[in-house]
Protein backbone atom coordinates (compact mmCIF):
# COMPACT_ATOMS: atom_id res chain seq x y z
CA UNK A 1 0.00 0.00 0.00
CA UNK A 2 1.55 3.73 -0.86
CA UNK A 3 2.31 5.80 1.61
CA UNK A 4 0.76 9.53 1.65
CA UNK A 5 2.67 12.31 2.74
CA UNK A 6 1.76 16.00 3.55
CA UNK A 7 2.89 18.71 1.82
CA UNK A 8 2.11 22.48 3.06
CA UNK A 9 2.80 25.73 0.93
CA UNK A 10 2.79 29.53 1.98
CA UNK A 11 2.18 32.05 -0.40
CA UNK A 12 2.87 35.31 1.19
CA UNK A 13 1.79 38.39 -0.95
CA UNK A 14 1.26 41.96 -0.52
CA UNK A 15 -2.33 41.54 0.34
CA UNK A 16 -2.77 38.17 1.42
CA UNK A 17 -1.53 35.01 2.69
CA UNK A 18 -2.62 32.11 1.74
CA UNK A 19 -1.74 28.55 3.14
CA UNK A 20 -2.73 24.94 1.22
CA UNK A 21 -2.26 21.87 2.50
CA UNK A 22 -1.97 18.47 0.60
CA UNK A 23 -1.32 14.94 0.85
CA UNK A 24 -0.08 13.04 -1.95
CA UNK A 25 1.38 9.68 -3.28
CA UNK A 26 4.97 9.41 -1.75
CA UNK A 27 5.69 6.97 -4.21
CA UNK A 28 4.61 8.83 -7.19
CA UNK A 29 5.84 11.62 -7.81
CA UNK A 30 3.42 12.28 -10.88
CA UNK A 31 -0.05 11.80 -8.48
CA UNK A 32 -2.50 14.65 -7.94
CA UNK A 33 -2.60 15.91 -4.69
CA UNK A 34 -5.39 16.35 -2.72
CA UNK A 35 -6.09 19.79 -0.80
CA UNK A 36 -7.47 18.79 2.58
CA UNK A 37 -6.49 22.59 4.27
CA UNK A 38 -6.69 25.95 3.23
CA UNK A 39 -5.73 29.51 5.43
CA UNK A 40 -6.25 32.46 4.59
CA UNK A 41 -5.21 36.17 6.73
CA UNK A 42 -4.30 39.30 5.61
CA UNK A 43 -0.80 40.44 4.60
CA UNK A 44 0.12 43.59 7.31
CA UNK A 45 3.48 43.42 7.38
CA UNK A 46 4.11 43.52 3.86
CA UNK A 47 4.40 46.14 0.90
CA UNK A 48 5.79 45.42 -2.99
CA UNK A 49 7.07 42.03 -1.45
CA UNK A 50 9.22 43.76 1.39
CA UNK A 51 8.37 42.89 4.92
CA UNK A 52 7.78 46.37 6.84
CA UNK A 53 6.43 45.26 10.21
CA UNK A 54 8.12 41.87 11.28
CA UNK A 55 6.02 41.39 14.05
CA UNK A 56 2.76 41.73 12.06
CA UNK A 57 3.56 39.88 9.25
CA UNK A 58 4.78 36.49 12.09
CA UNK A 59 1.05 37.34 13.29
CA UNK A 60 -0.14 37.15 9.79
CA UNK A 61 1.28 33.77 9.06
CA UNK A 62 0.70 32.33 12.38
CA UNK A 63 -3.00 33.20 11.29
CA UNK A 64 -2.94 31.67 7.47
CA UNK A 65 -1.41 28.63 8.79
CA UNK A 66 -3.64 28.10 12.11
CA UNK A 67 -6.56 28.33 9.61
CA UNK A 68 -5.31 25.48 7.38
CA UNK A 69 -4.72 23.21 10.57
CA UNK A 70 -7.87 23.42 11.76
CA UNK A 71 -9.49 22.64 8.17
CA UNK A 72 -6.89 20.03 7.36
CA UNK A 73 -6.62 18.21 10.94
CA UNK A 74 -2.88 18.05 10.48
CA UNK A 75 0.06 19.83 11.92
CA UNK A 76 2.12 21.98 9.60
CA UNK A 77 5.52 21.74 10.24
CA UNK A 78 7.38 22.69 6.96
CA UNK A 79 6.08 24.65 3.66
CA UNK A 80 6.93 25.52 0.51
CA UNK A 81 6.97 29.35 0.33
CA UNK A 82 6.07 31.59 -2.61
CA UNK A 83 7.85 34.49 -3.21
CA UNK A 84 6.96 37.52 -4.88
CA UNK A 85 8.17 41.19 -4.96
CA UNK A 86 9.80 43.87 -6.68
CA UNK A 87 13.16 42.78 -5.44
CA UNK A 88 12.81 39.80 -7.48
CA UNK A 89 14.76 39.53 -11.12
CA UNK A 90 16.19 37.00 -13.38
CA UNK A 91 19.10 36.92 -15.86
CA UNK A 92 20.90 33.70 -18.21
CA UNK A 93 23.92 31.97 -17.43
CA UNK A 94 26.02 29.25 -19.22
CA UNK A 95 27.74 26.41 -17.52
CA UNK A 96 30.38 24.36 -19.32
CA UNK A 97 32.46 21.57 -18.05
CA UNK A 98 34.49 18.42 -19.16
CA UNK A 99 33.10 14.82 -18.54
CA UNK A 100 35.29 12.42 -17.17
CA UNK A 101 33.73 9.52 -17.40
CA UNK A 102 32.36 7.90 -20.93
CA UNK A 103 28.72 8.64 -19.65
CA UNK A 104 26.95 11.67 -18.13
CA UNK A 105 26.01 10.91 -14.61
CA UNK A 106 23.96 12.97 -12.32
CA UNK A 107 26.87 14.37 -10.84
CA UNK A 108 27.86 16.16 -13.84
CA UNK A 109 24.80 17.07 -14.56
CA UNK A 110 24.84 19.08 -10.62
CA UNK A 111 28.07 19.83 -11.54
CA UNK A 112 27.19 21.72 -14.91
CA UNK A 113 24.69 23.16 -12.93
CA UNK A 114 27.23 24.26 -10.49
CA UNK A 115 29.44 25.88 -12.91
CA UNK A 116 25.99 27.95 -14.68
CA UNK A 117 25.54 29.27 -10.90
CA UNK A 118 29.20 30.91 -10.95
CA UNK A 119 28.28 34.21 -12.02
CA UNK A 120 29.64 37.16 -10.64
CA UNK A 121 26.20 38.75 -9.03
CA UNK A 122 26.19 41.93 -6.33
CA UNK A 123 26.94 41.25 -2.95
CA UNK A 124 23.43 42.34 -1.60
CA UNK A 125 21.74 39.54 -3.88
CA UNK A 126 21.19 35.82 -3.36
CA UNK A 127 20.41 32.95 -6.35
CA UNK A 128 16.46 31.65 -5.27
CA UNK A 129 16.26 29.36 -8.02
CA UNK A 130 18.39 27.95 -11.06
CA UNK A 131 15.77 26.52 -13.91
CA UNK A 132 17.74 24.58 -17.18
CA UNK A 133 16.39 26.06 -20.72
CA UNK A 134 18.06 23.54 -22.28
CA UNK A 135 21.69 21.57 -22.40
CA UNK A 136 24.45 20.78 -25.27
CA UNK A 137 26.44 17.23 -25.26
CA UNK A 138 29.46 17.93 -27.74
CA UNK A 139 27.60 19.23 -30.84
CA UNK A 140 24.17 18.48 -30.03
CA UNK A 141 22.02 20.97 -28.65
CA UNK A 142 18.46 21.44 -27.39
CA UNK A 143 18.57 18.09 -24.74
CA UNK A 144 16.03 17.84 -22.15
CA UNK A 145 17.81 15.15 -20.18
CA UNK A 146 21.68 14.20 -20.70
CA UNK A 147 22.04 11.87 -18.03
CA UNK A 148 22.96 8.50 -19.90
CA UNK A 149 24.42 10.24 -22.61
CA UNK A 150 27.72 9.80 -23.65
CA UNK A 151 30.68 12.77 -24.82
CA UNK A 152 33.53 14.71 -23.30
CA UNK A 153 31.64 18.14 -22.36
CA UNK A 154 28.45 19.19 -21.33
CA UNK A 155 26.73 22.53 -21.19
CA UNK A 156 23.73 23.76 -19.92
CA UNK A 157 22.00 27.37 -20.63
CA UNK A 158 20.33 27.89 -16.89
CA UNK A 159 17.80 30.79 -16.06
CA UNK A 160 18.64 31.89 -12.43
CA UNK A 161 15.81 33.94 -10.65
CA UNK A 162 17.88 35.99 -7.59
CA UNK A 163 16.57 38.13 -4.74
CA UNK A 164 17.61 40.67 -2.50
CA UNK A 165 18.97 39.16 0.25
CA UNK A 166 17.95 41.27 2.78
CA UNK A 167 14.29 40.85 1.57
CA UNK A 168 15.11 37.12 1.43
CA UNK A 169 16.80 36.98 4.85
CA UNK A 170 13.70 38.97 6.48
CA UNK A 171 11.35 36.66 4.95
CA UNK A 172 13.05 33.53 6.37
CA UNK A 173 12.75 34.93 9.76
CA UNK A 174 9.36 35.64 9.79
CA UNK A 175 8.77 31.90 8.44
CA UNK A 176 10.81 30.70 11.29
CA UNK A 177 9.53 32.54 14.21
CA UNK A 178 5.92 31.72 13.18
CA UNK A 179 7.42 28.15 14.02
CA UNK A 180 7.69 26.50 10.76
CA UNK A 181 10.70 24.92 8.38
CA UNK A 182 11.29 26.41 4.85
CA UNK A 183 11.59 23.53 2.95
CA UNK A 184 12.44 25.71 -0.26
CA UNK A 185 11.73 29.61 -1.68
CA UNK A 186 9.88 29.34 -4.92
CA UNK A 187 9.86 32.76 -6.96
CA UNK A 188 5.84 33.26 -7.85
CA UNK A 189 7.44 33.74 -11.45
CA UNK A 190 7.75 29.84 -11.00
CA UNK A 191 5.22 29.39 -9.05
CA UNK A 192 2.47 30.54 -10.69
CA UNK A 193 3.20 28.37 -14.17
CA UNK A 194 3.54 25.09 -12.07
CA UNK A 195 -0.18 25.11 -11.02
CA UNK A 196 -1.73 26.19 -14.87
CA UNK A 197 0.13 25.26 -17.53
CA UNK A 198 0.22 21.98 -19.17
CA UNK A 199 3.35 20.52 -20.72
CA UNK A 200 1.37 21.11 -24.35
CA UNK A 201 1.28 25.08 -23.17
CA UNK A 202 4.66 24.99 -22.40
CA UNK A 203 5.68 23.21 -25.76
CA UNK A 204 4.01 25.77 -28.17
CA UNK A 205 5.16 28.65 -25.95
CA UNK A 206 2.88 30.79 -23.70
CA UNK A 207 2.94 33.58 -21.03
CA UNK A 208 1.90 33.47 -17.52
CA UNK A 209 0.86 37.23 -16.30
CA UNK A 210 0.08 36.73 -12.03
CA UNK A 211 -1.32 39.84 -11.30
CA UNK A 212 -0.69 40.37 -7.37
CA UNK A 213 -1.59 43.35 -5.17
CA UNK A 214 2.01 44.37 -4.95
CA UNK A 215 3.71 43.65 -8.08
CA UNK A 216 3.45 41.43 -11.70
CA UNK A 217 5.29 38.51 -12.43
CA UNK A 218 5.17 37.41 -15.78
CA UNK A 219 6.94 33.76 -16.97
CA UNK A 220 7.41 32.57 -21.06
CA UNK A 221 7.73 29.43 -21.61
CA UNK A 222 8.61 27.85 -24.88
CA UNK A 223 9.53 24.50 -25.91
CA UNK A 224 8.53 22.95 -22.60
CA UNK A 225 11.26 25.62 -20.78
CA UNK A 226 11.04 28.94 -19.30
CA UNK A 227 12.34 31.51 -21.70
CA UNK A 228 11.61 34.83 -19.66
CA UNK A 229 10.90 35.92 -16.41
CA UNK A 230 10.22 39.44 -15.11
CA UNK A 231 8.58 41.13 -12.12
CA UNK A 232 6.83 44.60 -12.98
CA UNK A 233 6.65 46.86 -9.25
CA UNK A 234 2.54 47.53 -10.32
CA UNK A 235 -0.39 45.26 -9.31
CA UNK A 236 -3.70 45.67 -7.69
CA UNK A 237 -2.68 48.03 -4.98
CA UNK A 238 -1.25 50.70 -7.67
CA UNK A 239 -5.31 50.37 -8.87
CA UNK A 240 -6.78 50.84 -5.59
CA UNK A 241 -4.43 53.76 -4.53
CA UNK A 242 -5.53 55.40 -7.84
CA UNK A 243 -9.52 55.17 -7.10
CA UNK A 244 -8.87 56.29 -3.28
CA UNK A 245 -7.11 59.45 -5.13
CA UNK A 246 -9.89 59.68 -7.96
CA UNK A 247 -12.78 59.13 -5.99
CA UNK A 248 -11.30 61.22 -2.88
CA UNK A 249 -12.02 58.37 -0.68
CA UNK A 250 -10.07 56.13 1.86
CA UNK A 251 -8.26 53.28 0.72
CA UNK A 252 -10.05 51.15 2.70
CA UNK A 253 -13.12 51.72 0.49
CA UNK A 254 -11.26 52.27 -2.29
CA UNK A 255 -10.15 48.48 -1.96
CA UNK A 256 -14.38 47.51 -1.03
CA UNK A 257 -15.88 49.31 -4.15
CA UNK A 258 -13.19 47.86 -6.12
CA UNK A 259 -13.92 44.30 -5.49
CA UNK A 260 -17.63 44.83 -5.14
CA UNK A 261 -18.35 47.31 -8.42
CA UNK A 262 -15.07 47.64 -10.29
CA UNK A 263 -14.72 47.02 -13.92
CA UNK A 264 -12.31 47.97 -16.49
CA UNK A 265 -15.44 48.65 -19.01
CA UNK A 266 -16.62 52.06 -18.27
CA UNK A 267 -18.52 52.23 -21.92
CA UNK A 268 -20.62 49.53 -20.55
CA UNK A 269 -21.66 51.19 -17.09
CA UNK A 270 -24.37 54.23 -18.13
CA UNK A 271 -23.43 57.79 -17.09
CA UNK A 272 -25.72 58.20 -14.30
CA UNK A 273 -25.17 54.89 -12.41
CA UNK A 274 -23.36 56.11 -9.07
CA UNK A 275 -22.21 54.36 -5.88
CA UNK A 276 -23.12 55.10 -2.45
CA UNK A 277 -20.58 55.22 -0.40
CA UNK A 278 -21.75 55.01 2.77
CA UNK A 279 -23.29 51.44 2.11
CA UNK A 280 -19.57 50.23 2.66
CA UNK A 281 -17.73 52.76 4.41
CA UNK A 282 -18.55 54.48 7.82
CA UNK A 283 -16.09 56.91 6.75
CA UNK A 284 -16.86 57.89 3.33
CA UNK A 285 -20.47 58.90 3.22
CA UNK A 286 -20.78 60.88 -0.46
CA UNK A 287 -22.03 59.51 -4.03
CA UNK A 288 -19.44 58.43 -6.47
CA UNK A 289 -19.82 57.83 -10.43
CA UNK A 290 -19.04 54.10 -10.61
CA UNK A 291 -18.46 54.79 -14.95
CA UNK A 292 -15.66 57.04 -13.60
CA UNK A 293 -14.19 54.97 -11.08
CA UNK A 294 -14.29 52.39 -14.37
CA UNK A 295 -12.31 54.67 -16.48
CA UNK A 296 -9.99 54.91 -13.59
CA UNK A 297 -9.27 51.38 -13.64
CA UNK A 298 -9.11 50.71 -17.24
CA UNK A 299 -6.60 53.36 -17.31
CA UNK A 300 -4.24 51.45 -15.21
CA UNK A 301 -4.44 47.94 -15.83
CA UNK A 302 -4.18 49.27 -19.52
CA UNK A 303 -0.59 50.32 -18.19
CA UNK A 304 0.20 46.96 -16.85
CA UNK A 305 -0.75 45.24 -19.87
CA UNK A 306 1.53 47.60 -22.34
CA UNK A 307 4.52 47.32 -19.92
CA UNK A 308 3.97 43.59 -20.35
CA UNK A 309 3.76 43.65 -23.47
CA UNK A 310 6.89 45.30 -23.85
CA UNK A 311 8.76 42.72 -21.89
CA UNK A 312 6.94 40.33 -24.98
CA UNK A 313 8.88 42.88 -27.27
CA UNK A 314 11.94 42.40 -26.02
CA UNK A 315 12.45 38.53 -26.17
CA UNK A 316 10.56 39.33 -29.92
CA UNK A 317 7.22 37.51 -28.58
CA UNK A 318 4.59 39.88 -28.38
CA UNK A 319 1.89 38.55 -30.41
CA UNK A 320 3.72 35.18 -31.22
CA UNK A 321 2.93 33.31 -28.30
CA UNK A 322 0.64 30.11 -29.76
CA UNK A 323 -0.74 29.46 -26.52
CA UNK A 324 -1.47 32.53 -25.57
CA UNK A 325 -1.46 34.22 -21.41
CA UNK A 326 -2.94 32.64 -18.87
CA UNK A 327 -3.62 35.37 -16.07
CA UNK A 328 -3.58 34.68 -12.45
CA UNK A 329 -3.99 36.80 -9.33
CA UNK A 330 -6.56 38.33 -7.54
CA UNK A 331 -6.48 41.64 -9.21
CA UNK A 332 -7.58 39.60 -12.18
CA UNK A 333 -11.04 38.94 -11.99
CA UNK A 334 -12.16 42.21 -12.21
CA UNK A 335 -14.75 42.67 -15.15
CA UNK A 336 -13.11 43.52 -18.23
CA UNK A 337 -9.92 42.35 -17.64
CA UNK A 338 -9.45 39.60 -20.45
CA UNK A 339 -11.20 41.65 -22.69
CA UNK A 340 -8.65 44.63 -22.38
CA UNK A 341 -5.43 42.14 -22.26
CA UNK A 342 -6.24 40.47 -25.01
CA UNK A 343 -6.75 43.63 -27.49
CA UNK A 344 -3.17 45.02 -25.76
CA UNK A 345 -1.55 41.74 -26.14
CA UNK A 346 -2.87 40.64 -29.11
CA UNK A 347 -3.12 36.96 -27.66
CA UNK A 348 -5.39 34.63 -26.89
CA UNK A 349 -6.11 35.30 -23.22
CA UNK A 350 -8.04 32.96 -20.24
CA UNK A 351 -7.87 32.97 -16.75
CA UNK A 352 -5.26 30.35 -15.37
CA UNK A 353 -7.34 27.83 -13.18
CA UNK A 354 -5.59 25.14 -11.18
CA UNK A 355 -5.12 22.34 -12.90
CA UNK A 356 -5.20 18.28 -11.71
CA UNK A 357 -5.48 19.17 -8.04
CA UNK A 358 -8.11 17.02 -5.85
CA UNK A 359 -9.20 17.42 -2.77
CA UNK A 360 -11.39 20.70 -1.57
CA UNK A 361 -11.21 22.04 -5.82
CA UNK A 362 -13.55 24.31 -4.24
CA UNK A 363 -11.68 26.10 -2.08
CA UNK A 364 -8.87 26.89 -4.57
CA UNK A 365 -10.30 26.71 -8.23
CA UNK A 366 -9.34 30.37 -8.15
CA UNK A 367 -6.85 32.26 -10.09
CA UNK A 368 -5.71 33.69 -6.37
CA UNK A 369 -4.22 30.46 -4.97
CA UNK A 370 -2.09 30.06 -8.34
CA UNK A 371 1.14 30.71 -6.53
CA UNK A 372 0.29 28.76 -3.53
CA UNK A 373 -0.77 25.46 -5.61
CA UNK A 374 2.22 25.88 -7.59
CA UNK A 375 4.65 25.88 -4.76
CA UNK A 376 3.22 22.64 -3.58
CA UNK A 377 3.50 21.04 -6.97
CA UNK A 378 6.77 22.49 -7.22
CA UNK A 379 7.49 20.28 -3.93
CA UNK A 380 6.02 17.25 -5.06
CA UNK A 381 8.09 17.25 -7.76
CA UNK A 382 11.33 18.95 -6.23
CA UNK A 383 13.72 15.98 -7.03
CA UNK A 384 12.37 14.55 -10.48
CA UNK A 385 14.41 15.01 -12.93
CA UNK A 386 18.22 17.08 -13.38
CA UNK A 387 16.88 20.41 -12.87
CA UNK A 388 16.17 19.71 -9.39
CA UNK A 389 19.66 19.04 -8.45
CA UNK A 390 21.32 21.18 -5.74
CA UNK A 391 17.96 21.74 -4.87
CA UNK A 392 15.98 20.81 -1.47
CA UNK A 393 16.11 17.04 -2.32
CA UNK A 394 20.80 17.68 -2.16
CA UNK A 395 19.89 19.38 1.28
CA UNK A 396 17.82 16.69 2.46
CA UNK A 397 20.36 14.11 1.58
CA UNK A 398 23.46 16.44 3.38
CA UNK A 399 21.04 16.52 6.52
CA UNK A 400 20.69 12.46 6.20
CA UNK A 401 24.06 11.98 5.52
CA UNK A 402 24.82 14.31 9.02
CA UNK A 403 22.31 12.38 11.04
CA UNK A 404 23.92 9.13 10.01
CA UNK A 405 27.39 10.13 10.55
CA UNK A 406 26.17 11.31 14.42
CA UNK A 407 24.68 7.94 14.98
CA UNK A 408 27.83 6.82 14.61
CA UNK A 409 29.21 9.16 17.20
CA UNK A 410 29.93 7.29 21.11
Amino acid sequence: MSKERVLASLDIGSSKIRTVVAVADSDDSQSTPNVIGVGLSPSLGMRKGHVIDVEELIHNIISSLEDAERMAGVPINHVFVGMSGSHIEAFDSRGVIAISGAEIMLDDVARVLDAAQAVSIPANRRILHIEPKAYSVDEQKGIKNPVGMTGIRLEVDAHIVTGHIQHVKNIEKCVDQAGVDIDDLVPSTIAAAEAVLTKRQKELGVAVIDVGAGCVSVAVFEEGTILHSVCIPLGGESVTNDIAIGLRTSVDTAEKIKIEFGSVLPEEIPEREMIDLSTVSKVDTQTVSKRYMAEIMQARYFEIFSLVNEELKKIGRAGMLPAGALLTGAAVKAPGVLDLSRDILGLPVQMGFPTDIGGVIEKVDDPAYATALGALVWGMHEGEGPQRIGGVQMKRAFSQAGSWFKSLLP
